[in-house]
């Protein structure tokens, strides 16, 4: 890849002073520089790469080589094979490698004949993009605004305390069987009047229980009371049916026949039942 560098200094610049020269290097030992600027034929490469404390120098090197290499170049691991010597299994774990930490995208394509075509895609900067050619989309700024209130629940006809302790308890238990169903306590207080609903329509703490927990959605839940009001409102069941009490049986006093002196219940005093009907002989 041939790029011209802009901040490219002039032929009698071309040269670093302190370290480009083997003559320059400083009394001790260690490596020195003998550097040329390059004014054509030249890939930049960041030291990030170059000196990536977690790829291999199988890896480093594919990836500088395929870095200079022009728009629309075959980069897989065959072609990369018939070029160096280390074989498609050391070149193909490369690549991995270059995958993982972002140098290297192999994304697949259909082409306009209908064909699958794998594309690879080299990042001399793994996290950022060309801004001229590829802008980031743009951010959608979220609005401040209050949390959308639960959905309502059914109310008891007589919301005793008793009743809506019950309910309290029934929801705070849900967690035991559901961890995902740990409700904070606003969350509860608006659920207790609902399930006290169900409890006063003679409906079981366990068949409540089954019905908000049963067939729950595997992946996380976002809000999981406003499922469970869903459910409370949706399957609430019919009230019993409406049963008149018993009037109670009135017990009559007795009362002294005043024909034959037997004892008889009747409201008032009089003659019994038969003495007041006349037997057929006496008439």
């Amino acid at each position: 890849m041939d790029t011209q560098n802009p901040s490219a200094p002039t032929r009698h610049q071309s040269r670093i002073a302190g370290k480009n020269h083997p003559r320059d290097s400083h009394a001790g030992g260690g490596l020195v520089h003998d550097n040329t600027r390059h004014t054509t034929r030249f890939t930049v490469i960041g030291n990030h790469l170059a000196q990536h404390p977690d790829l291999s120098g199988l890896a480093i090197g594919l990836a500088v080589y395929i870095q200079s290499l022009p728009t629309g170049a075959r980069a897989d691991i065959k072609t990369l094979a018939a070029r160096f010597p280390e074989g498609t299994t050391r070149i193909a774990a490369a690549l991995r490698e270059l995958e993982a930490h972002g140098y290297l995208r192999r994304e697949r394509q259909r082409t306009p004949a209908g064909r699958i075509v794998t594309r690879t895609i080299s990042c001399n900067q793994p996290g950022r993009r060309d801004t001229d050619d590829h802008p980031p989309p743009a951010r959608k700024k979220r609005t401040p605004g209050p949390r959308k209130p639960l959905p309502a629940v059914p109310r008891p006809a007589y919301p005793a305390a008793t009743l809506l302790q019950q309910a309290t308890d029934l929801l705070a238990d849900l967690r035991r069987h559901d961890p995902r169903l740990l409700l904070s306590a606003r969350d509860t207080a608006h659920l207790a009047p609902g399930v006290a609903a169900w409890l006063e329509r003679d409906v079981t703490p366990t068949a409540i229980r089954h019905t908000l927990t049963t067939d729950l959605p595997p992946e996380p839940l976002c809000r999981p009371a406003a499922l469970l009001a869903h459910r409370l409102t949706t399957q609430l069941p019919p009230s019993p049916p409406f049963r008149a009490p018993t009037p109670p049986t009135v017990r009559l006093p007795f009362q002294t026949c005043e024909g034959c002196d037997r004892a008889f219940r009747a409201p008032t005093p009089g003659r019994c039942r038969d003495c007041r009907t006349p037997l057929p002989a006496a008439a």
